[in-house]
């Protein structure tokens, strides 16, 4: 399976990565590296979660990335 995740780096200097499609899947790292393993991990994890209680496994959709200035 494949999602799209995103990352950003927090004040701290942390990667913070989250995947959309799975709400509150989100994971951090001390680089970005370490934040795609650690999300890697979470999905898994909330993957075998839905499955346990029954829960369909969202499909895979589009993301499309947009810079906007404000």
């Amino acid at each position: 399976m494949k999602f799209a995740i995103t990352l950003e780096q927090d004040e701290d200097g942390y990667i913070v990565v989250s995947c959309p499609a799975l709400p509150g899947c989100h994971s951090q790292g001390r680089t970005k590296e370490e934040a795609i393993a650690n999300i890697r991990e979470a999905i898994r994890g909330y993957i075998a979660s839905m499955r346990k209680h029954g829960e369909p496994i969202p499909s895979i959709t589009e993301v499309e990335e947009v810079e906007i200035a404000v």
